[in-house]
């Protein structure tokens, strides 16, 4: 969607596999992209894919940071290890990136910053605690970054998504029990697609979000709304 609307595109994948296809579809709307395959739970990675952007790309206007995982436990039954694996890609990742691309942004007259958040923003989610941990800090981090760099020209705001179409919610889509709740507290009644985010994203990449700071658009079907 970005590509689309006319922006040069870094792609990032923990693993190489499908970044050159996406490149290519990247370039086939006739601007430029580059890629970089690296683990975002390593500590600093997230700084060399901004700086590897900027570098491939000369300069970064614009970041979404949409690496996210899961664990599902009973909250008795979390070990350290998925505990701290969900916490470093959904949240220290998340600030290391925004850290990064702010420092940059800050010298080169601003930016727009787009983390991803969740519904568990707002909720408690079942057996996903260090989930909804995480993507509950990181709507008090997008509030607590955009107080910083609102008036830097640094617009940081958040999207919410609900119940989409992807793989870490493919556990979810073939329980019959529990894709029937949720299916029918979604009054839009239909569960949402990566494609229902295009729009909210390419919105708060533009000017036309200029005097948006801080806030966690949910686009979620209605369900926060019931």
């Amino acid at each position: 969607a970005l590509a689309e609307a006319g922006a040069n595109v870094m792609v990032h994948g923990s693993r190489a596999d499908g970044l050159s296809e996406l490149e290519h579809s990247i370039r086939a709307a006739g601007v430029r992209s580059g890629s970089l395959a690296i683990d975002l739970a390593r500590r600093g990675a997230a700084a060399t894919l901004v700086q590897s952007a900027i570098d491939q790309l000369g300069g970064l206007d614009i970041l979404v940071n949409n690496a996210g995982t899961l664990r599902r436990s009973p909250s008795e039954q979390v070990t350290e290890e998925d505990w701290s694996a969900v916490i470093d890609i959904n949240l220290h990742a998340v600030f290391q990136a925004c850290q990064a691309a702010g420092r940059h942004m800050l010298t080169h007259g601003g930016g727009k910053i787009i983390n991803i958040a969740s519904l568990l923003t707002f909720q408690g989610g079942l057996n996903v605690a260090a989930y909804a941990a995480s993507k509950g800090a990181v709507g008090q981090l997008t509030k607590a970054l955009a107080n910083e760099w609102a008036s830097k020209n640094i617009n940081v705001n958040a999207i919410a998504p609900g119940y989409m179409e992807t793989d870490i919610t493919e556990a979810l889509r073939n329980d019959p029990v529990r894709s029937r709740q949720i299916m029918d507290r979604i009054p839009a009644g239909r569960w949402g697609t990566p494609q229902d985010l295009a729009g909210t994203v390419v919105f708060l990449a533009s000017d036309a979000a200029r005097y948006i700071h801080g806030h966690v658009l949910a686009v979620d079907g209605g369900w926060l709304g019931r």
